[in-house]
Order: structure tokens, then sequence, then C-alpha cells
């Protein structure tokens, strides 16, 4: 029996079972039908396959039962991307909490924000020996995350360019009068065209920045994990910029004030629960008795904005923040890719009395932060 052709061999994987119609009698090599087992064991768990009468069933290789196998199977099995994927499908789409729960299994995980959302949702049924293997995975993203972040935040906080040169090659900080006089040799007239050889930057100076208040209120509801780990690291940089007093508050139907934590973006991700109902009126009243300088005080509430509780005292909450003068976000989204998925009929509402409503990655938030106190 002959071997399928790598082409057919894919549509085989992705059919499952069912694509066998389209392969006559050649088979799955052996590395193929291990991946089809993997992917049966993980995929046939799909209610809408069954209501279709397309589920997959009977893989060629041979039987994948525990999830401590099943990730040994497609580590040596797929590319990176594809375990990660595989990894987030198991753990958020069809709940397996046990890939999660296993030691064996956590030992193996690679380490990534998706996967730091998924203990945020489970850690409360770890037991002890597993909470502290799954802190390992809570300390190597968040600090990925703060070199990254922290790189960003201490740019938005530089000042205006200033004459010194700059050793830091950075687009925004692009001497272009100085790169052009300093390649004119360099010029080809028959192909108008300047070869740069050195390029020239300025140096910034620092900006001074006096007293201000930043509070971010983030929802700590289930679908909000990335935004809740992104606002943690996010004030953990603020933190230590002098001028800027932070605060972070963490709500579903109640307030949590998680400000001493900040310092320790880690140990606060660790006494964060996701999960709950929305009360967003309750939590932006309790940032407003927070205010000590409403001029001086930028509030970032995030948050998909299905409000729970009482949506005329949210408005009114907000208008009146805003009449003191305070400025006020309604930031849909604050993750790496910002895709915004909130209510809009909301966010019309708050857009309507002054609120500041879109979507902001951590980079764009603290420039919006540096230009506004700046």
């Amino acid at each position: 029996m002959s071997e399928l052709d790598p082409t057919l061999e894919r549509w085989r994987l992705i059919l499952g079972a069912a694509g066998s119609c389209v392969t006559g009698s050649a088979r799955l090599s052996a590395e193929a039908a291990g991946r089809d087992a993997a992917l049966d064991w993980l995929y046939e768990r799909d209610d809408d396959l069954a209501r279709r009468d397309i589920r997959r069933t009977g893989g060629d290789g041979p039987s994948i039962v525990h999830a401590v196998d099943w990730l040994d199977d497609i580590h040596t099995l797929f590319p990176k991307t594809t375990i990660e994927r595989l990894e987030r499908d198991a753990v958020q789409r069809y709940g397996l909490h046990e890939v999660l729960t296993d030691p064996g299994v956590l030992e193996r995980l690679e380490p990534n924000t998706e996967l730091l959302g998924a203990v945020l949702r489970t850690k409360h049924l770890m037991n002890p020996e597993v909470l502290r293997m799954a802190r390992r995975i809570v300390e190597q993203v968040v600090r990925e995350l703060m070199e990254r972040l922290a790189s960003e935040i201490r740019t938005s906080f530089t000042g205006t360019r200033s004459r010194r040169p700059s050793r830091i090659a950075r687009a925004a900080d692009f001497d272009f009068p100085k790169t052009v006089r300093t390649n004119l040799a360099h010029y080809r007239p028959e192909e108008r065209k300047l070869y740069v050889e050195t390029a020239h930057f300025r140096a910034r100076t620092r900006r001074h920045i006096d007293n201000w208040q930043v509070i971010l209120l983030v929802d700590q509801s289930g679908s909000m994990a990335s935004s809740v780990i992104h606002s943690a690291v996010t004030a953990a940089c603020l933190w230590n910029l002098p001028g800027i007093k932070t605060h972070l508050l963490a709500f579903d139907t109640a307030v949590v004030d998680l400000t001493r934590e900040v310092d320790d973006p880690v140990e606060l991700l660790m006494k964060v629960q996701l999960g709950g109902g929305t009360d967003i009126a309750r939590a932006l009243a309790y940032a407003a008795q927070l205010v000590e300088q409403p001029r001086r005080t930028i509030i970032a509430v995030i948050s998909d904005f299905y409000e729970g509780g009482d949506e005329n005292w949210l408005v009114r909450t907000a208008a009146s923040l805003v009449a003191e003068g305070a400025t006020v976000l309604g930031l849909a989204a604050l993750d790496e890719q910002a895709d915004p998925v909130f209510d809009h009929a909301m966010g019309r509402r708050l857009a309507d009395v002054g609120v500041h409503v879109g979507a902001m990655t951590p980079g764009e938030l603290a420039g919006f932060i540096a230009e506004t106190i700046g």
C-alpha cells in the first residue's frame, strides 16, 4: 500500500477520518498517523462536528489517552506555532483543565501570554505543588513583558529631541538634515539617489513631571484575562516613574485595590481571581474617591463595557469626573493587539459625556499618558 502525496496527506489531517474518501488506498505515514491521532484526541470533542455528522473518529495512529502523553506527542510531531495553538485550544476552547493541573504537563508547557491567562483562570483548581509550578509560568511571562514594555514606556517618557547626538537608532529621533549633509558625497546624479552610509539621530531631554495620578481600573471578568495581565505590567512600569502616583483597581461586582502589590506584578496576578459579573459604575465611583487633583488625573477604565450594574450611574459618574477636569479613558482592550471587542452602545454614551473611548496597546497608553502630562 502506497503512502499519501504530501498535499493529500495535509487535507487528510484537516478532515480527519471523513477525508479518507479522497485518499483511496494510500495510507498515512507513521508520523502523519501520530499527528492524526493527536488531532483526534483534541478535536473530536467539538460538539459542532457531531451536529453536522462529520465527527472525527478512528485515527490511524496509536490511542492517546492522558494529557501528559498527548502533550509529549504534539511537541515531537508539530512545529512550535501549531503546538501553541493546540495547547490554547485544549484549555480555552475545550476546557481541558487537566492540561494545567497536571504537574507533568506544566513542566513541558511553553510559557506565553495565552497560557498565563489560562493559569489565572484555573489556578483555583490547582493544589499547592501545581500552583508552585504554575508560578514559574507567571514569572517568566511577566519578566518578558516587563522587559519589552519598560523600554516602550521609558521612550514615551523621555522629552523633546535635543541638539545632542544619540547612539540610539530610533525612527522618531532621526536627524534628517544632518544625515543629508554628511552623506552628500555619496549622491549619484545619474541615479538621482543619495546613498546613506552614516545615519544620525538626536538625543532626547528628560521630561519633568509634577504630581500626576494615573488610575488603572481593570475589569477582571473571565474574558478580560489579557487586559488584566497587561494592566498589571503597565502599572508596574509606571510605578517607578518620578512624579506619577499610580493606582491599580480590579473589579467584577466588587472592587479590589491592588495598588500595594503593583511593584510585584507576579504576586499581584497570583492574587487576581478572574470571573464573576461586571459592575463598572461601582468601580468608577470608587476610583472617583481616590482623585486628589482632577486636572492632574488620568483614569483608564479597561473593560468590554457590558455593564451588569446601573448604566445611568456609570454615565453620570463619568460625566462628573470629566466636568471636574479629569481625563477619563474607556479602553476596550489592553493587550499587544488591542483588537477592540466592546458594547458599542455604552461606548457611545460614554463618548457623549467626554470619555475618550477606543482601544490601546500598553505602549500606546504610555504614549498617551506621556503626551497628556508632558
